[in-house]
């Protein structure tokens, strides 16, 4: 009955509603009458420029800032609107970009371990930067450190251009995406602990709801306009102008924000200092079971790295429309369109898909009043879920499962990232979001590489099938979510308890 419950309050009516899942990255909900939202597009266009309703929870700006009431009136907030679609336009750029890596890796080197060598050269600024990274968001103008971070990015993929137009050694394409991994770790930081000063603390949630959905959105147009773009004009160096164009837009947009972040006593950088955030999120029962939960979902749940799999050796039949233009046009496979490639394509999409969905989903609800609660069997689900894609052999009920995991995945994000700067001081929330941004960066790359494991274990390493593998890591890591959610539910019974999401109540 308490997953009916949950299900009632996402989609559900009433001022009880609520709505919690897990794993996206995003941005949030609001709220006002909601019989009249076919008519807030034109309202959103007339009015957008007429006020700034945001301010930080902790926020020492001047202006206060009121609630909005509708679920498109926190999109009338001009610095909000500015930051929201400039992180949206680099977001696609990024998202572009890594599709252009991969292919100019491949096909210069042909080498597996070459494509391998990227995750690993994004995830070492992120071990070595964090600490130093969380100090600055937290003693420096945060808006200054998103334009220069920002700046730095463009300059790397101007570099990529020029080394990819003139075929200089690859050497360099991994040098210029160390410096972006850098720069990006500089950034999530300062950009996730400034988004609160925007917006009113009642309002947050609604503005992390919009955020995650827009990351969605990018996922989707991203990879399919950088493919186009490669797929025209057969270089890669393009996508890499494009991004370096998108993320200069972005740095321009961010500096119109009129909001700035005012530090009221500046720390020296010591090692007492560099793990403030530390401290702070094991002395913070709700903060660190949050962020535990989501690092072992995400490390035990990794069936996204295994789409290439299923697609190929696993749902061998496709979608019906697919198997239509199979039959129909022969000749089109013949000549080299691989089906299985359109399978994973449609895969991949399903995840950010349902993420968009709950995105746009939560932003008509009223703020949760179970947050805690909703957060845990958000996770479960995702585990469930999880569980079912591995089972499927049938390519719609796996594109559904994974539809469900992007949709939960969605509402858990927008939970934990509430959840974790509402309960920070503004003078602790760079570091706390650096150690945040930490968990997230490394369980994302831990859990690709503990899912391929577990597959070649269980296949090739015992004389089993590749498919054999894939389903039995997928399976057992949905169910070991499932754990994880029950042990942490028993260890931290505050996040049970928690209440409302919109920080008016305590929990």
């Amino acid at each position: 009955m308490r997953g009916l419950s949950l299900a009632f309050e996402v989609l559900g009516g009433g001022c009880s509603c609520a709505s919690g899942f897990r794993r996206v990255r995003g941005w949030c909900d609001f709220g006002v009458n909601k019989r009249n939202s076919p008519r807030l597009p034109l309202a959103l266009i007339l009015s957008w420029h007429v006020t700034n309703t945001g301010a930080s929870p902790d926020s020492i700006a001047p202006t206060p800032l009121t609630p909005a009431r509708h679920p498109y009136a926190v999109l009338r907030n001009r610095d909000l609107l500015f930051y929201l679609i400039g992180r949206f336009v680099s977001s696609v750029g990024q998202q572009m970009l890594t599709v252009a890596v991969g292919w100019e890796l491949y096909e210069r080197t042909h080498s597996a371990f070459n494509l391998g060598l990227v995750g690993l050269t994004q995830m070492a600024p992120m071990v070595l930067f964090t600490l130093p990274a969380g100090h600055l968001a937290d003693n420096f103008d945060r808006k200054r450190i998103i334009v220069a971070t920002t700046f730095v990015m463009a300059c790397a993929s101007a570099g990529l251009m020029l080394i990819s137009a003139f075929g200089a050694p690859v050497f360099w394409i991994y040098f210029c995406l160390f410096v972006a991994g850098s720069a990006r770790t500089f950034l999530w930081p300062a950009s996730s602990a400034f988004l609160p000063h925007l917006v009113s603390r009642e309002d947050f949630s609604r503005a992390v709801t919009w955020s995650s959905g827009s990351f969605q959105l990018s996922s989707v147009l991203g990879p399919a306009v950088g493919g186009a773009v490669i797929a025209l004009t057969h270089r890669a160096a393009p996508v890499y102008g494009i991004n370096a164009a998108a993320a200069l837009l972005c740095l321009t947009l961010v500096s119109f924000v009129r909001r700035q972040h005012i530090v009221a006593l500046k720390e020296k950088m010591t090692m007492r200092s560099l793990v403030v955030g530390f401290n702070f999120v094991f002395a913070s029962p709700i903060i660190l079971g949050t962020i535990t939960l989501d690092l072992f979902a995400v490390l035990l749940g990794g069936a996204a790295s295994l789409l290439p799999i299923f697609a190929k050796d696993i749902l061998k039949t496709g979608p019906p429309g697919l198997e239509f233009v199979q039959t129909s046009f022969p000749s089109l496979f013949k000549a080299g369109l691989d089906a299985s490639a359109m399978r994973l394509g449609l895969l991949q999409a399903a995840l950010p898909l349902g993420s968009l969905l709950c995105a746009l989903v939560l932003a008509h609800r009223p703020p949760m009043q179970k947050a805690g609660r909703n957060l845990l069997w958000s996770v479960a689900v995702f585990g469930l879920a999880t569980v079912g894609f591995g089972l499927s052999k049938a390519f719609w009920i796996s594109f559904l499962m994974l539809f469900i995991c992007g949709f939960v995945d969605n509402v858990s994000v927008v939970v934990r990232h509430t959840l974790v700067q509402l309960l920070t001081p503004d003078a602790k929330r760079g570091r706390v979001s650096a150690v945040n941004s930490l968990f997230i960066g490394t369980s994302n790359e831990l859990g690709g590489f503990e899912s391929g494991f577990v597959a070649h274990f269980f296949g090739p390493a015992i004389g089993q099938a590749i498919a054999t593998g894939a389903v039995v890591s997928v399976i057992s890591g949905g169910v070991g979510t499932v754990f994880v959610v029950l042990a942490v539910a028993m260890a931290w019974p505050q996040i049970r308890k928690y209440g409302r999401l919109d920080g008016a109540a305590a929990p």
